[in-house]
């Protein structure tokens, strides 16, 4: 009769009839993120649980994250002693203000280009206190740190002939509408020859020693900053919003009202 009974017990466990607190169905729960080669987690785009790998573009509101760097990102540096974040010496005197803006962005980053405008018209409304710096990315170890190099170096040379405001957003349209590339000198100086600049003077701000050092300390900025995702506006050096933060480029101005109006005036 036991026998009996201890055969009946385990065809009903293998049917799936009982089951043991040993195979229990856990519940299900949210998916992990991937594990980098330090053990890290990695950052991603869109849902912060979503593994790289699987993100597909969907639309206007996917963002654009960076791939993950062979090492961990160095820890923020406290608001007290947060990063500074000035143009090359060419760019002339900066007005000082309550509140300092600092995107990060890549020219080839489609959310980085619609947030441009946007975020142009935002810092014209905010001309009288707050300052807005940009700082082109280079995550560095990335498979796109040549490119971010390259751009970072047009950028920082457009800067200190105080051409960004009056190009910033042609630069964008050329990377990623018309696909320009613009990651040499020659092809840098051409095109921005056909936008009025003067070809001798691109070319010496582009190999300039000041262009140079900022190009250099673009990825440290990156780090200390500790930026997952583009774009991404630091405010003061604490606060921060991104399209993952704000739900969608469009929302970032919003955000940025929000915390300007969190932080207290320096």
């Amino acid at each position: 009769m036991k026998s009996l009974l201890r055969t009946t017990v385990l065809l009903a466990v293998a049917g799936g009839l009982l089951t043991t607190p040993a195979v229990a169905e856990a519940a299900p729960g949210l998916p992990k993120l991937p594990l980098g080669p330090n053990g890290q987690q990695r950052p991603t785009p869109g849902h912060p649980l979503t593994p790289l790998t699987a993100l597909q573009p969907s639309g206007p509101t996917q963002q654009h994250a960076p791939l993950p760097a062979a090492r961990p990102l160095e820890p923020a540096a406290p608001a007290s002693s947060a990063p500074s974040v000035s143009a090359p010496s060419g760019s002339g005197p900066k007005v000082q203000r309550a509140h300092e803006a600092v995107e990060f962005f890549w020219y080839d980053c489609s959310h980085s280009a619609l947030l441009e405008q946007p975020l142009s018209r935002w810092a014209a409304e905010h001309r009288a206190d707050v300052t807005l710096r940009r700082v082109p990315a280079i995550w560095t170890g990335s498979p796109d740190e040549a490119e971010q190099r390259a751009h970072a170096r047009l950028f920082y040379a457009l800067e200190q002939l105080g051409e960004v405001d009056r190009l910033q957003a042609a630069v964008f349209r050329a990377v990623r509408e018309q696909r320009a590339g613009l990651t040499t000198e020659q092809t840098a100086a051409d095109w921005v020859a056909g936008q009025g600049v003067d070809a001798a003077e691109f070319r010496a701000a582009y190999r300039s020693a000041e262009v140079d050092r900022a190009v250099a300390d673009a990825p440290g900025l990156f780090a200390q900053n500790q930026v997952t995702e583009l774009p991404t506006v630091v405010v003061d050096g604490t606060g921060r919003t991104s399209p993952t933060r704000a739900g969608g480029v469009d929302g970032m101005p919003a955000a940025l009202d929000r915390l300007v109006a969190e932080q207290p005036a320096s």
